[in-house]
């Protein structure tokens, strides 16, 4: 079989012949660079449409890709179970009893059966049990049940946090975030509001367009108490209380508060916190598969969900620089309902966003439905890759058909028999229309290595070993006065820790700016510190416990939050004797425990940023590695392409020549046996002598005969010449692939041995502008 572990390439199936659609060897081979400009998975139930789908995250998986996968109807959760050892207990577990009882054997029988299916399965697409290993070494597969802690909870209504420095500076883009965001809360209040006359969202927007532009999250009784008091007295050139009654906000506030109430508000407020970058990479930089259920909640539920969740991924999007190579994909099981051809739901409008705009950031967009209705063909105009299964009626796939005309290479299909193609597609059998190739062609999807249980239950899920935070125990205290010579700040608490009971811890806390210069390699920056150390009776500090923090994140704030508690201060640590000369140890301390450590990739010759976390410095080398492979590769092959192009032209020849060959020594035998059989016919008819004349034509025969021998020979000569190239091309080819392959290898950022360089810090560029009390916010246990 073809060697399917290409570089950049994902293993879809193989070619099925347009001629009699019997099912070829030759691999369907998808680059996923194609990926980027977008794809379509179109297909009715029973195609095959979602095991498509998990084929393609399972590919990208194993090429270092991480996913994000929204899943609607609950199957993308098979993608966790995956089993290198193919035992039946491996799947016994997820076995549908009534299956097995409709097949009139046992759960552990039919689980043996099963088995034994993936293991031919598999074998007949060339997928060894190897391949299963590699794929579950190569990414971290998750399941997040948002709203619910059947599974890994998510933290979506904790906090209202503002988006990055990048998003901020960018009006169009921080206004996109602030509409989306309030579209989203609508939605789940279910409320309509537009986003220009809408009372309820240009009120929301403003509340948290001030909040953001002021660098300050809203929690939800904060909101509801801003909905309230927003603190601005007009709304355009209306006074506020005219343009939406204060009786009327009431109403609104009530609104949320009944939302806020709700035994249900307690699921979308616990566990990880909606962090797309969390979400598509572990702390140690590995690609995670992260599927994001949402089978479990109901229309306005998942609306406000995915919309929230649209809304982080393009602020997350805009932080990237810019690729060529795919860096990330987001994957979406059925879009049914949340980009309809008429309608304009929160959804509609950031998945036009993504489609439009992903491309430069590679960040590719995969979307999958079973209704071509439903789909908005305008919008999907910038989907380079159209994936089209068994469509259910005549109307749906004349539909499709007008619609992919007006996508991106539409005008490619309409010259092509579209629809005698759509006709004869059975099971598992695809249109692959792909604007980056020729033609389109059918294929038939290879056997995924996931198990395909169906929707995963609640108790599936549960099994899987997750689920929600246990609750700590509640500690509270009042603030510590401290005299005025001792300075103190308050370190605003994130979303993990407000999520639960949690109390302002007292440290010391210095901040300043630390300077650094080195030769090589060369640097010269300077940067913000934060140090913290806990305090101690006595001596004040203990500096064994300091630790090191960039100073710019996050902000620290003169006053604590509203009804924080407080642990107890160390006596000694609050008088000012304690504090002083504590600036100067501080910068003794700095001196020896602050050198800054940056990372240096061998292969790519890259350094990484001050501050970057090795975690991030793999993500950055995996893309500029998946960046020059692609380019080595591309350059590589058009080294190869002129002696390719030779080694196959002579080849063509040879062909050619041995064709020739055989066709001359053809007509020299028939030529022979003609002569001679009539030169002997002729000397035989009514003479008992050979004629002079006879003799001659005899002879002629003869040496023709003797010709026929010598051209017997031009064509050995030129089956062996054959045999040489190729011979010669199969060489070269190997060869390409060979080096193709080690190139695979020589960029793995997640296995590469990274450097470590220590620069120590200037003394004269040691800045300390604060010492006093730190008070950090600390989730109580």
């Amino acid at each position: 079989m073809q060697d399917f572990e290409k570089l950049g390439s994902f293993y879809l199936g193989k070619r099925v012949d347009g001629s009699d659609g019997s099912l070829s060897d030759e691999l369907v081979l998808y680059d996923s660079k194609d990926l980027t400009t977008h794809a379509v998975i179109v297909g009715m139930t029973g195609s095959g449409k979602t095991g498509l789908g998990i084929a393609l995250i399972e590919e990208a998986a194993i090429d270092h890709v991480p996913v994000i996968a929204i899943d609607p109807k609950g199957d993308v959760g098979d993608l966790l179970l995956t089993f290198p050892e193919l035992r039946a207990e491996d799947f016994a577990p997820w076995i549908d009893p009534r299956a097995a009882l409709e097949a009139g054997v046992t759960v552990e029988a039919y689980a043996a059966r099963t088995a034994a299916q993936w293991q031919k399965g598999l074998a007949d697409w060339g997928q060894m049990p190897e391949r299963i290993a590699k794929l579950r070494a190569a990414a971290t597969a998750s399941l997040y049940t948002p709203g619910s802690t059947a599974g890994e909870p998510l933290s979506v209504l904790a906090r209202l946090d503002p988006p990055g420095d990048e998003a901020s500076s960018d009006e169009e883009l921080f206004r996109e975030l602030v509409d989306g965001t309030v579209d989203s809360l609508l939605s789940l209040l279910g409320i309509e509001s537009d986003q220009w006359t809408g009372r309820e969202h240009i009120l929301l927007a403003r509340i948290l367009d001030e909040a953001w532009r002021a660098g300050r999250g809203l929690d939800f009784p904060g909101l509801i108490a801003a909905i309230q008091n927003p603190g601005f007295a007009r709304v355009g050139v209306m006074d506020l209380d005219t343009f939406f009654p204060p009786q009327e906000r009431f109403a609104l506030a009530m609104r949320c508060n009944a939302l806020f109430a709700a035994p249900q508000f307690k699921a979308w407020s616990e566990g990880m916190p909606l962090d797309v970058d969390r979400l598509l990479y572990t702390p140690t930089g590995q690609s995670c598969i992260s599927v994001l259920s949402i089978a479990h909640l109901d229309d306005a539920e998942r609306m406000f969900f995915v919309a929230m969740l649209l809304n982080r991924l393009i602020a997350w999007m805009r932080r990237q620089p810019g690729s060529a190579s795919l860096r990330a994909i987001l994957y979406m099981d059925e879009v049914f309902g949340f980009m309809p051809p008429v309608a304009n739901p929160p959804s509609k409008r950031l998945l036009l966003t993504l489609l439009k705009q992903a491309r430069a950031y590679g960040l590719g967009v995969v979307l999958a439905t079973q209704n071509p209705v439903d789909l908005d063909y305008k919008g999907l105009s910038n989907a380079g890759t159209w994936l089209i299964g068994r469509l259910q009626t005549e109307r749906d796939k004349t539909r499709l058909i007008e619609g992919l005309k007006s996508a991106a290479g539409g005008e490619q299909l309409a010259a092509t028999d579209i629809d005698t193609m759509l006709a004869n597609l059975g099971k598992r059998r695809f249109l692959l229309h792909n604007v980056h190739e020729a033609e389109p062609i059918v294929f038939e999807t290879r056997w995924v290595m996931s198990y395909l249980a169906g929707p995963l239950t609640r108790d599936q899920i549960r099994s899987l070993g997750v689920g929600g935070p246990t609750a700590p125990e509640h500690v509270a205290s009042t603030r510590p006065l401290l005299p005025p010579a001792v300075k103190e700040r308050f370190l605003p608490p994130d979303p993990a820790t407000a999520a639960g009971p949690w109390a302002y811890r007292p440290r010391l806390l210095a901040t300043g700016v630390l300077a650094y210069a080195n030769a090589r390699p060369k640097l010269d920056v300077s940067q913000p510190f934060r140090l913290l150390a806990d305090l101690a009776e006595g001596d004040g500090v203990d500096w064994s416990s300091a630790a090191l923090g960039d100073g710019g994140d996050p902000s620290l704030d003169s006053e604590p939050a509203p009804n924080a508690a407080f642990e107890n201060l160390p006596a000694q640590a609050a008088t000012v004797e304690n504090l002083r000369g504590v600036e100067a140890a501080v910068k003794r301390w700095l001196r020896d425990n602050a050198p800054l450590v940056v990372l240096r990739s061998p292969s790519l010759d890259a350094v990484s940023e001050p501050g970057e976390s090795e975690r991030n410095f793999r993500i950055r080398l995996q893309v500029l590695g998946n960046a020059r492979r692609d380019q080595e590769a591309a350059a590589l092959k058009q080294r190869y392409a002129v002696q390719l192009e030779r080694l196959q032209d002579q080849l063509r020849r040879s062909e050619q020549t041995l064709a020739r060959e055989k066709e001359q020594v053809t007509e020299r035998r028939l030529d022979t046996v003609v002569s001679v059989g009539a030169a002997l016919i002729g000397s035989l008819l009514g003479r008992r002598r050979v004629s002079l004349s006879s003799a001659s034509r005899i002879g002629t025969a003869v040496r023709k005969a003797g010709r026929m021998s010598k051209e017997s020979g031009d064509v050995a000569r030129a089956e062996e010449n054959l045999a040489v190239r190729k011979e010669r091309l199969e060489e070269l080819e190997a060869k390409l692939n060979e080096e193709l392959a080690a190139m695979s290898s020589a960029y793995d950022a997640q296995n590469e041995k990274l450097e470590r360089v220590v620069i120590r810090p200037k003394s004269s560029g040691l800045q300390v502008d604060f010492v006093g009390i730190g008070w950090v916010p600390s989730r109580l246990a």
